[in-house]
């Protein structure tokens, strides 16, 4: 094993981890950043430097759920390339997204901060609470001072239009796709962005349908009159272009797709929201149009993905390429799908919004030939945060100081007897009246309104269904769990807790609850 290089990050970006985490305690910082600069942070494992640095494709889908997959129990909607990817690789169970909605979600990916420490924390109009800030340090930003070509096609999400957080200023040598979460909800929009440009695409959007937010100001979303370019169809197009281009050197591609979300605009509009060019093989069931959508924009999403995986072995570059796939939080029920008919959360309760499993926790499989072992399945417990530890570690490369940030390569190289382990996982959620959960071993605790409601206590190994509160028989871990949530909360004056509480609903049938 050979000891980690020194953190090479350039004058900015040094700036941007002493900014970040010096907010109150210059002097302080100043000192323990000159020492970590030294070594690996703490949670980093050291990968073997036999090998050369491996591209990493990281693709995610947009409120895909923990059981819409055939590799994850689904019946119904097929996915051949990507339980092809599970069968050659490692599938895990245990794996969580950063949050429970698109924009802290992805917050939590790029930067390793869990959402008691992230600067973004929920979807909102407001421009400058939406973007990550100058001192803010990505994934991206780590690779590329490794030596990285590095890219992202898709959604975006966490950088508005004239801010500081746009992915070319935050580590991303290209980008193509959508700066804004709302527009990025119609599929055939009037343009998408090109690194600091827009693209002019031939779609025509209805103006009586586009969002205009809180302020009337904001023109996003809407739906097409004229239907011409499919966004998805041109962002994993310009994925596959970024890997040919970049074939001879190391890279880091990040392909955020925007399936199978909603268009909510077309769901409000005309009660279909399942936006593809065609039903494909699903054309012929006795299903509702609505259901027929949402199979063929997932079953597009896996042909995507299969050309990816081509395109690396065609190039001679799949053994090199370690490829991830994931969803940035649970199922949704919008645009008219019925997501009882697919069964999107298989055994687990709740679906977006939620902090219930079901809201959370998502499909994720890593596939690497020659280094990730062929059909194995973890029970290692993780989350988004830990792409900014692993992509160090992978790249030989010390991870930037105080994240909450774990490597999983040793997962991923088959050593689990290597892998360090979080002390807990933690997330917080501003709507809805607010939430906060922790995850603890076997233990979850889920509060509501977050830091004064009462704290539900559940044991995953015997109840991943959620649907036995505990916290009553075991006020003491209900006390450990509470102290956890407090620690891990930094309180933000740009995030304030907001809307009602849903009431509780039940889905006949199956014996989950559902919200």
């Amino acid at each position: 094993m050979q000891a980690p290089a020194s953190f090479p990050l350039s004058t900015l970006t040094s700036l941007k981890c002493l900014f970040r985490s010096n907010r109150s305690k210059p002097i302080a910082f100043l000192l323990i950043f000159c020492i970590s600069v030294l070594f690996v942070c703490s949670n980093t494992a050291v990968y073997s430097a036999e090998k050369t640095s491996p591209n990493i494709i990281f693709i995610m889908a947009d409120d895909l759920g923990y059981g819409d997959l055939g590799c994850y129990g689904q019946q119904k909607i097929k996915t051949p390339r990507i339980d092809q990817m599970a069968a050659e690789g490692m599938k895990f169970t245990q794996m969580y997204a950063g949050n429970t909605v698109c924009a802290p979600s992805r917050c939590v990916l790029m930067t390793g901060l869990h959402m008691g420490h992230g600067r973004v924390r929920g979807n909102t109009w407001v421009k400058q609470n939406q973007s990550l800030k100058p001192e803010d340090v990505t994934v991206a930003e780590v690779l590329k001072q490794a030596g990285y070509k590095t890219a992202l096609t898709g959604k975006w999400g966490i950088g508005e239009e004239g801010t500081q957080g746009v992915p070319n200023l935050q580590g991303f040598d290209f980008f193509y796709g959508y700066l804004n979460q709302h527009n990025a909800h119609n599929y055939y929009p009037e343009f998408l962005w090109k690194n600091g440009k827009k693209v002019r695409l031939r779609n025509i959007v209805d103006p009586s349908t586009i969002s205009k937010g809180p302020t009337g100001k904001d023109s996003l979303g809407g739906v097409s009159t004229k239907k011409v370019d499919y966004s998805h169809d041109l962002i994993m197009q310009e994925a596959l272009n970024f890997i040919d281009q970049s074939a001879k050197q190391p890279f880091f591609l990040y392909v955020a797709l925007t399936i199978p979300h909603a268009n909510n605009e077309a769901g409000r509009k005309v009660g279909d929201g399942q936006e593809v060019p065609d039903y494909g093989i699903y054309k012929d069931k006795d299903w509702k149009k609505q259901d027929k959508g949402q199979a063929a924009m997932i079953t597009r999403m896996d042909t995507g993905i299969g050309q990816i995986l081509d395109r690396l072995k065609k190039l001679n570059i799949d053994q090199n390429t370690l490829v991830i796939f994931t969803s940035d939080n649970g199922h949704h029920r919008e645009g008219g799908n019925d997501p009882e008919f697919f069964d999107a959360n298989g055994p687990l309760r709740g679906m977006k919004r939620d902090l219930y499993e079901g809201g959370i926790r998502v499909p994720f499989i890593a596939y690497w030939p020659g280094t990730t072992p062929a059909g194995t399945v973890s029970d290692h417990i993780g989350y988004f945060g830990d792409l900014m530890a692993t992509a160090a570690d992978l790249a030989h490369v010390a991870c930037p100081p105080d994240l909450d940030s774990v490597s999983i390569a040793p997962t991923l190289t088959g050593k689990p007897d290597q892998q360090k382990q979080h002390g807990f996982l933690y997330w917080e959620f501003y709507e809805q009246g607010s939430k906060q959960a922790a995850r603890w071993g076997k233990w979850k605790a889920v509060r509501m309104p977050m830091l004064t409601g009462e704290t539900e206590l559940y044991n995953l190994d015997q109840d991943l269904g959620e649907g036995t509160n505990l916290a009553d028989q075991h006020p003491d871990i209900v006390k450990q769990m509470e102290a956890m949530m407090q620690e891990a909360h930094t309180p933000d004056p740009l995030w304030k807790p907001g809307g009602k509480r849903p009431k509780k609903k039940s889905a006949p049938g199956d014996g989950k609850p559902r919200f």
